[in-house]
């Protein structure tokens, strides 16, 4: 994070407004909430997770076991439950029988 000088960037009556409150100490000021990004959008991990969320359903879909996606993925069984339970709501994706199969698999 680069810092500005407010002696640089204040207008001179908010300058002095400001330093009534604080002097020769460093102030964050927030960006307004409408213009901050979301959690992983400049990096791109939010893209990234959503790619392997929809790998690890559409694998669980095709038969893959709770047991196989864990080894593959690094992840825990109740993540992997969690992750194909959140894609079948959000993206109402369908697989029949497997549906019945992980609410199994939860108890």
């Amino acid at each position: 994070m680069n810092y500005k000088n407010g002696r640089d960037v204040l207008p001179p009556s908010l300058l002095k407004e400001l330093q009534s409150y604080i002097q020769g100490e460093l102030v964050y000021i927030p960006k307004l909430h409408n213009q901050r990004a979301g959690w992983g959008e400049k990096s791109g991990s939010r893209i990234m997770i959503e790619r392997r969320n929809e790998e690890i359903y559409l694998s669980y879909s095709n038969g893959c076991s709770v047991a196989e996606l864990e080894r593959q993925f690094h992840l825990s069984g109740e993540s992997i439950r969690k992750i194909v339970v959140k894609m079948r709501e959000t993206k109402k994706f369908h697989c029949g029988d497997r549906e019945k199969e992980i609410a199994h698999a939860d108890s």
